[in-house]
């Protein structure tokens, strides 16, 4: 139900176990065709999920409803995660292994996220807004894995309220961030919107950056972390 999670499951070697997938559920690309489409992360396709009799299914506290979890569970077995931090992840990724007789998979994974972690490059600190969506604008707030990347990357996330708030262009001038990143999702900022942003706040740096990289746990930790070491700010 968690696209980062379906992409953790197949790097785990779970691929042909995964019968249902949510339509985000996009990586990786040469190998989710042919599994059935259950929906949204906010919208199941109770009947597909049916057709399935899945024996397990996999959730996660933010990315999915409560009321379609609760009622899946009146049927199936279903196992949430909820992940605002690296720490959260890994355990994540230890869990998952062990329900999936995938353990040493994916104990060799964290050791290897672990190692990469030490090799993040230092920063001049920075204040930032991370905006996630556009009309109304929507930023990364405290409690989230995005703020939680921010942190250990050595930006001063200026968004001082709890998971994604809703801001105003007047929050934004008061807040005057050195740096502003747009994520690739789920709003899918462009250079215009960057325009847009740049002359109301023209003495900002502002960014589009890959949304995945920031938001995504599991296995995608391993290539979010060269990522962030090559970005120019």
């Amino acid at each position: 139900m968690v696209p980062s999670q379906t992409e953790l499951l197949f790097y785990l070697g779970m691929g042909k176990s995964i019968a249902g997938i949510t339509k985000f559920c996009v990586h990786p690309a040469n190998k989710i065709g042919g599994k059935i489409i259950i929906g949204g992360t906010k919208n199941f396709w109770f009947d597909k999920i049916e057709e399935i009799q899945p024996d397990l299914i996999i959730g996660n506290k933010e990315e999915n409803y409560q009321e379609g979890i609760a009622q899946l569970a009146e049927k199936f077995p279903v196992w949430m995660s909820d992940i605002s931090n690296q720490n959260e992840a890994l355990d994540m990724i230890s869990s998952i292994g062990e329900i999936t007789d995938t353990a040493p998979s994916a104990q060799f994974l964290n050791l290897q996220i672990l190692s990469s972690l030490n090799s993040l490059k230092e920063r001049k600190r920075t204040s930032v807004v991370y905006l996630i969506w556009k009309s109304p604008w929507m930023a990364a707030g405290t409690g989230t894995f995005i703020n939680n990347w921010l942190e250990k990357l050595g930006f001063e996330n200026v968004i001082s309220e709890s998971r994604y708030p809703n801001i105003t262009n007047e929050e934004l001038l008061r807040l005057n961030p050195e740096l502003i990143l747009l994520s690739s999702e789920p709003f899918p900022f462009k250079e215009n919107h960057l325009k847009e942003l740049q002359e109301l706040l023209p003495q900002s740096r502002i960014e589009l950056v890959d949304g995945e990289m920031f938001s995504w746990y599991g296995n995608r930790i391993l290539a979010a972390i060269p990522y962030f070491n090559s970005l120019p700010f």
